[in-house]
C-alpha cells in the first residue's frame, strides 16, 4: 500500500520514489519532530518540508533569505497545483494584505517569508492566531548556515530564529543547508535551539561536477579557453571585487559571450533585472561577486568559474555547487595565484572581527590553499573536509592528469634562507628575483644582490618558484604577514626543514594544455550523466517551453526541467498516463500541458 507521502510525491511532484533520506525526513516532520538536514545542492531538500506541509494540518511557513528564491519556488509550486505565496518587500500593500487574507482563511498550503519579517510584530500576531487554531503545519528554515557568524553567508536576522522554539514549541521545525562543517553545524544547532532535533547528513559528494584548478598565468586567456568548451551554456564566473566583475563582464561581451555583471554596487533594479535574465534566458554567463548565488535554483548551470580564490572550502563548495543541479555533467574551474592569499589575509586582518574569528578565518584560508596545492584527488580532500571518507574519483584534474612529485627540500631551504637573510620583510616577487639572480633596482637598492642566496635558484623558472612558494604557504612553513604588506615570514615548521631534519615533497608545476575539451565522458560510476546533443524533438520542446515561460513570466525550468524534456524525447509517451511516467510531471502539469506536449510528440516526424 502506497504511503500518503509517496502518493503526494508521485501525484503532485511527478517522481516515482524518494531519494536517500528524504522519506525518513518527511516521516520525522509529519510525526511532529524537529530535523536538521545537511544535503547537497540538487539533493531534493525542498521536498523534505513541502510534502510534510501538505500532509499536516495548516500552512507550512518557510523562511528564505532571498526574494528571487521565494518567487521561483512559489512559481514552481503553483505549476504543480499547490497553493503557495510569499511575503517580502517586493510586494505592494494591496498584494501584502491579500496574501495575509489568504493565509488566515486557510487558502494557502505554503508561505515563504523573509527572516526579518517572520518575527516582526505584524506577522507574529498572525502566526500566533493560526497556532492557537492548530493551523501551522511546520516551520522550515532554508539556508540555515546563514545563522553562523563564522560562515561566508552570515545574516544577522537569522539569529532571532531561535525564538521559534520558545514561542511555538508545538510546531515542528526543520533547518536545511547544503554546506556545513562541524563548527557551522554545531552553531546551527545551538543558535536555532535544535539540540533535540534529529540530524540527517547526506553525502556531500556531487559526482557530476568535475573539479579543475589551474595556476594563474594569463587569467583572461585561461578563462576564454575554458569557456570555449561551454559555448551557449549557462554559467557563473566569480570575482573578488566589483571592479573586476564589471571589467570581466564587459570583456566577455566583447569576445562574443553573452555576459552580465552582478554585485552589491549595482542599482537594485539592475541587479534584479540581471538575475531575472540569468534565470529566464538560456546560455547567459553571470559574472559576479559572492553577493550572487545563494539559493539560485537554476538547474542547468553547466559551469562555475573562479577567477579569484574563495576564502574557504565552505564558500568554494557552496559556490561550485550551483553547477549541475540537474545531475548532468558540469564543471567547476578555478585559477589562482599567490597574491590571492596575500589579499585575503589583508582583508582578514583589516576587518573588525574579534581575534578568535580572525583565527578561524585564517585556518579556513589555509585549508583552501592546501586544497589547491594538493597532489591528491580533489574530491577526496573536499569531502574529507566535511567529515566524509571516499576514494579517488577519477573525475577531477588531479585524477585525470596526476601531477609529478619531487623532493623540494633543497628548494625550500633556499626560500627560507632568502627570507631570513632579508629580514622576513619582503614578498614572493622580491625573493624570487634574489633566488633567480635578477639584479633589479629594488634588489640592488637593498644590497640583496650581494647576499649568499643571490642567484642560487636559477635552475627553476619564475612560475616554478611561485609554485614552490604557494606550496610552502599551504604547508604552513611560511606565512604572509598582512601587517607588512604580504611579507613572508617563517613559522615554527620551517626550522627542521632548514636544518635538514625533515624532507619536503612538492608537486611539480605542469604546463597543462589550455583549450582541451575537459568535458570528455564522465567516468563510469561517477554518478554524472554526460549531456546528450539535443534531438530535433528536444529542440522543439525547448522552444515550446520558452514560449510558455515567456507567456507566464516565469523561468523556463519552472515549466519543465531539461531532464523532463529529454525523458519525453526518449519515452515518446502517447497518452496522458504516459506523460505521468516522466519524472517531474505530476497531475497538474499533465492536465495543464498534456495536450500540447502530446501534439508535439505526435508531430515529431
Amino acid at each position: 500500500m502506497t504511503s500518503p507521502a509517496l502518493d503526494i510525491l508521485r501525484r503532485i511532484f511527478g517522481y516515482p520514489c524518494f531519494r536517500g533520506q528524504q522519506a525518513a525526513i518527511v516521516e520525522q516532520l509529519v510525526a511532529g519532530g524537529d530535523a536538521l538536514v545537511l544535503m547537497p545542492t540538487g539533493g531534493g531538500k525542498s521536498l523534505c518540508y513541502q510534502i510534510p506541509a501538505l500532509l499536516r494540518p495548516g500552512v507550512g511557513v518557510v523562511v528564505s533569505p532571498l526574494i528571487a528564491l521565494m518567487q521561483d519556488q512559489v512559481d514552481a509550486l503553483r505549476q504543480a497545483g499547490i497553493n503557495a505565496a510569499f511575503l517580502n518587500s517586493s510586494q505592494d500593500f494591496r498584494s501584502l494584505v491579500d496574501t495575509e487574507r489568504r493565509l488566515m482563511t486557510g487558502e494557502l498550503e505554503l508561505i515563504y517569508v523573509a527572516p526579518e519579517r517572520l518575527l516582526g510584530d505584524r506577522f507574529v500576531g498572525l502566526i500566533e492566531e493560526l497556532v492557537a487554531r492548530q493551523r501551522v503545519a511546520l516551520f522550515a528554515i532554508d539556508e540555515a548556515h546563514c545563522v553562523s557568524q563564522w560562515g561566508h553567508d552570515f545574516r544577522p536576522e537569522y539569529l532571532q530564529l531561535g525564538e521559534l522554539q520558545q514561542r511555538f514549541p508545538g510546531v515542528p521545525r526543520i533547518a536545511l543547508t547544503a554546506t556545513a562543517d562541524q563548527l557551522t553545524r554545531q552553531e546551527i544547532i545551538t543558535r536555532l535551539r535544535l539540540e533535540e532535533a534529529r540530524l540527517f547528513v547526506a553525502s556531500f559528494d556531487r559526482p557530476n561536477i568535475r573539479y579543475l584548478i589551474v595556476e594563474r598565468d594569463n587569467p583572461r586567456k585561461q578563462l576564454l579557453a575554458f569557456l570555449g568548451n561551454h559555448r551557449g551554456e549557462a554559467g557563473i564566473v566569480y570575482c573578488l571585487s566589483r571592479r573586476k566583475v564589471d571589467e570581466t563582464a564587459a570583456w566577455l561581451t566583447a569576445q562574443g559571450i553573452a555576459a552580465l555583471p552582478y554585485h552589491a554596487g549595482l542599482a537594485a533594479g539592475d541587479r534584479q533585472l540581471h538575475q531575472q535574465r540569468f534565470l529566464r534566458e538560456d546560455g547567459l554567463v553571470m559574472v559576479a561577486t559572492i553577493a550572487f548565488g545563494m539559493g539560485i535554483d537554476k538547474p542547468d548551470v553547466r559551469f562555475v568559474a573562479h577567477l579569484d580564490l574563495p576564502k574557504s572550502l565552505e564558500a568554494y563548495y557552496q559556490e561550485t555547487g550551483r553547477a549541475g543541479r540537474d545531475g548532468d555533467a558540469a564543471e567547476a574551474w578555478m585559477t589562482y595565484g599567490l597574491n590571492d592569499v596575500v589579499i585575503h589575509r589583508q582583508m582578514i586582518e583589516d576587518s573588525s572581527a574579534p581575534a578568535e574569528q580572525k583565527r578561524v578565518e585564517r585556518q579556513k584560508l589555509d585549508s583552501m590553499l592546501a586544497y589547491c596545492e594538493a597532489a591528491g584527488c580533489r574530491r577526496v580532500l573536499l569531502l574529507n573536509h566535511f567529515g566524509e571518507d571516499t576514494v579517488p574519483c577519477g573525475n577531477c584534474d588531479v585524477c585525470l592528469d596526476p601531477p609529478l612529485v619531487w623532493d623540494g627540500t633543497v628548494a625550500a631551504q633556499k626560500v627560507l634562507s632568502a627570507a631570513l637573510r632579508t629580514g622576513q620583510r619582503f614578498g614572493a616577487g622580491h625573493l624570487i628575483d634574489i633566488l633567480r639572480g635578477k639584479a633589479t633596482d629594488k634588489v640592488k637598492q637593498f644590497g640583496h644582490d650581494r647576499l649568499p642566496t643571490f642567484g642560487v635558484g636559477t635552475e627553476i623558472d619564475e612560475l616554478g618558484w611561485r609554485s614552490v612558494f604557494r606550496q610552502l604557504l599551504a604547508a604552513g612553513v611560511i606565512e604572509a604577514d598582512a601587517q607588512a604588506y604580504g611579507a613572508l615570514k617563517l613559522t615554527d615548521s620551517a626550522r627542521p626543514i632548514l636544518k635538514g631534519e625533515v624532507g619536503l615533497k612538492l608537486r611539480r608545476r605542469i604546463d597543462r594544455p589550455q583549450a582541451r575539451d575537459t568535458r570528455s565522458k564522465v567516468v563510469a560510476g561517477s554518478g554524472g550523466r554526460p549531456r546528450a546533443n539535443d534531438s530535433p524533438l528536444v529542440a522543439r520542446l525547448r522552444q515550446w517551453r520558452s514560449d510558455k515561460a515567456r507567456e507566464q513570466g516565469v523561468p523556463a525550468y519552472v515549466i519543465l526541467h531539461d531532464r523532463a524534456l529529454q525523458e519525453i524525447a526518449a519515452l515518446l509517451p502517447d497518452s496522458p498516463s504516459g506523460l505521468l511516467a516522466v519524472p517531474g510531471i505530476g497531475l497538474a502539469k499533465a492536465q495543464r500541458y498534456g495536450d500540447e506536449l502530446l501534439a508535439l510528440i505526435a508531430a515529431r516526424a
